[in-house]
């Protein structure tokens, strides 16, 4: 895992974005799942989905770890939107 994490340090931000990804439906992300925020990849930590109203459709509001720094980002993306997902490969050595 150590060896990934400094495989993603050492990319530069063009590089990040080289990373392969698919298209998920935004409502069907849950918990412990993965998701691209801001073009990082991210662990989901918690998501809240809130109800239509007024003015559109329902939201998803996704509180995301980055899987390389660890950092804490947050995204909000309309339910039945499409978003990005990286395909990420398990290797145990």
């Amino acid at each position: 895992m150590a060896e990934v994490a400094q495989h993603f340090e050492s990319m530069t931000m063009d590089d990040a974005a080289a990373f392969k990804t698919y298209p998920q439906q935004a409502g069907t992300i849950r918990k412990n799942g993965y998701v691209v925020i801001r073009g990082r990849p991210c662990k989901v930590v918690e998501v809240a989905t809130s109800k239509t109203g007024k003015h559109g459709h329902a939201k998803c509001h996704f509180v995301g770890i980055d899987i390389v720094t660890a950092e804490k980002l947050e995204d909000i993306v309309p339910f039945s939107h499409n978003c990005d997902v990286p395909q990420l490969v398990n290797q145990t050595d």
